[in-house]
């Protein structure tokens, strides 16, 4: 492959994204999708098949954030991402005539410091993929990917790597995957926009973070996220608000809203039982309040929040580990961890996109 190749392939990767910002809803995601596969109530969601690609569907990602901790108890957060997005429907192409493209995110964050990365590839000739069994995703050297000879989650590493930081970690669970909304049919709008959504959130983590030459052992909690769709948002809905909780008693809990042009935000969320059952979480049950805000990246975002769930008693206010850990990427938005107390406390993580 030669040099003029690869810049080719640079730029027409870096457009599609670029194209997406200004499209409609956050990263164009609430862009008619004709021609791909639509998410519907009812599909049954199937481990290991369900680690892999849908290449019928224009959009999805494998998602990994942890919240963890050094000897002295100092926090850290790591985020790892894979997205996959089809430049258009159909059977996939041949090498360059492929029309998946990739994109990975890294980022290592605590108090001091927001560190991260990202990287583009094209699909269809090995730079990036996913492959179901057994589990590997991977672009370029980054990795997430099963080990010790385990099924699917059971056991997997995870690695990435930026200009001045690395990590490399070890994730281990004993639960099953939890299917988010109706057994993983995720609403996203009152006019039908869904995805199909599934979390692992009751990873264990051991491992290594290198900063500055420097290598930093630590250990705690991890989250997965899992979403595929062809159109997850409503044309005016401009972004979202998304949490995933790591309760005292062990339980997990997840909360989104999407925000629409016209003020009104669409919510949901499940609470997961220490033993991996979830509840779904009805829109009125949810109260989510923008707290304190913080000018990050020439933008006032509100990087504090207060959270009810009605139904469980529980009303927390959250505070960021570093109200900077803004995602400088293609598409820009804010990621990081978090801390809570009040009805609870804990850790956990935030993002914020279309700000």
């Amino acid at each position: 492959m030669n040099a003029r190749a690869i810049v080719a392939a640079v730029v027409i990767v870096a457009g599609v994204w670029c194209g997406r910002v200004a499209a409609q809803g956050f990263a164009g995601l609430g862009e008619q999708a004709a021609g791909f596969a639509d998410v519907v109530p009812g599909r049954e969601i199937r481990f290991p098949d369900d680690l892999g690609p849908h290449v019928d569907f224009r959009i999805e990602w494998w998602y990994v954030t942890a919240n963890l901790t050094d000897a002295d108890g100092k926090a850290f957060g790591v985020q790892w991402t894979l997205f996959r997005q089809a430049l258009a429907p159909g059977a996939e192409g041949e090498g360059w005539a492929n029309q998946q493209v990739w994109m990975g995110h890294a980022a290592i964050t605590h108090a001091g410091s927001h560190r991260f990365a990202e990287t583009l590839a094209r699909g269809g000739i090995g730079q990036a993929g996913v492959k179901a069994q057994p589990f590997k995703a991977w672009i370029d050297d980054w990795t997430f990917a099963s080990a010790d000879g385990a099924d699917g989650l059971a056991s997997t590493t995870l690695s990435a790597k930026g200009a001045d930081f690395s990590y490399a970690l070890n994730l281990k669970t004993t639960h099953a995957p939890v299917l988010q909304g109706e057994r993983g049919f995720s609403q996203k709008s009152e006019r039908g926009q869904a995805s199909y959504y599934y979390s692992q959130p009751f990873f264990n983590v051991s491992g290594t973070l290198t900063l500055d030459g420097r290598d930093v052992a630590v250990t705690g909690h991890a989250w997965m996220d899992r979403e595929w769709s062809s159109q997850p948002l409503a044309s005016d809905q401009k972004g979202w608000d998304w949490f995933s909780l790591h309760l005292p008693g062990g339980e997990k809990l997840m909360l989104f809203q999407l925000r629409s042009d016209g003020g009104a935000a669409f919510r949901s969320g499940s609470w997961i039982g220490a033993d991996g059952s979830m509840t779904s979480l009805a829109s009125d049950d949810i109260v989510l309040t923008a707290g304190a805000r913080h000018d990050v990246a020439g933008r006032s975002l509100p990087v504090a929040w207060t959270v009810e769930v009605k139904s469980r008693g529980l009303k927390i206010d959250t505070a960021p580990v570093n109200p900077q850990s803004w995602m400088g990427t293609i598409f820009p938005y804010w990621e990081g961890p978090i801390t809570y107390s009040g009805s609870h406390a804990g850790v956990g993580y935030l993002e914020m996109t279309g700000y």
